[in-house]
């Protein structure tokens, strides 16, 4: 029984340390490095060398300075561990460097192309600011006008509305005043017609009445 629970323990240990020990490794510089079946050079080759810089995934390291790998293409084998290293070689890393180098300077000159673009951009928006800047002033000016002389215009509506008013009444007062011309003047002819007609009534009265307060020559005789 605990046997069994050792060579669980074992197995679980071994499980375990597995995965830990996977990590990417890189060929060291050697021209050409063989993976072989076993622990040794007498084991079989399969296969005929991995490059230097050729990366791949340590699976385990023995004591025996040997490592079992696997490539890219899955192969799985041994190689000696002094072959191995962790970090990429200088050839590689010379490589990436100029690369990384290269896309630098050309994010550099990408850059410097949209500076000089935004300065562009900036002056053109300046110049914008400065032109609206200016005609808000000029609607500024504008606008005082247009409200003054609405003012003056609804001051001229005020004034000329009180004017026809005053024009209303006026027409009013001449109205009256005509009809109080014509009225005057109809009794003006009318008192003129009674005159007339008071005169020839009196005229008539006079006519009969004198020769009434004559003498009569039979009266004059008896005197």
């Amino acid at each position: 029984m605990k046997l069994i629970r050792l060579l669980a323990c074992a197995f679980l240990l071994l499980a375990i340390n597995l995965p830990a020990q996977a990590r990417t490794m890189y060929i060291d510089d050697m021209l050409m490095a063989p993976v072989r079946s076993g622990e040794g050079t007498q084991f079989r080759i399969l296969h005929r060398g991995l490059r230097s810089g050729t990366a791949v995934e340590l699976l385990e390291t023995s004591d025996s300075g040997y490592s079992r790998v696997r490539t890219r293409e899955g192969i799985e084998g041994w190689l000696p561990t002094r072959y191995l290293t962790d970090t990429p070689i200088a050839r590689d890393r010379l490589e990436r460097a100029n690369k990384e180098l290269e896309q630098a300077r050309s994010r550099l000159e990408t850059l410097q192309a949209e500076l000089t673009q935004l300065k562009q951009e900036r002056n053109q928006l300046a110049s914008s600011e400065s032109n609206l800047e200016t005609r808000a002033q000029s609607l500024s000016e504008e606008l005082a006008n247009i409200k003054a002389i609405s003012a003056n215009a609804l001051n001229l509506e005020k004034r000329n509305r009180e004017l026809q008013e005053e024009n209303q009444r006026l027409l009013n007062d001449v109205e009256v005043l005509t009809a109080e011309k014509e009225r005057l003047e109809t009794k003006s002819e009318s008192d003129f017609m009674l005159l007339g007609a008071g005169l020839v009534l009196l005229g008539v009265l006079l006519a009969l009445i004198i020769p009434l307060l004559k003498p009569s020559k039979k009266t004059d005789n008896w005197a």
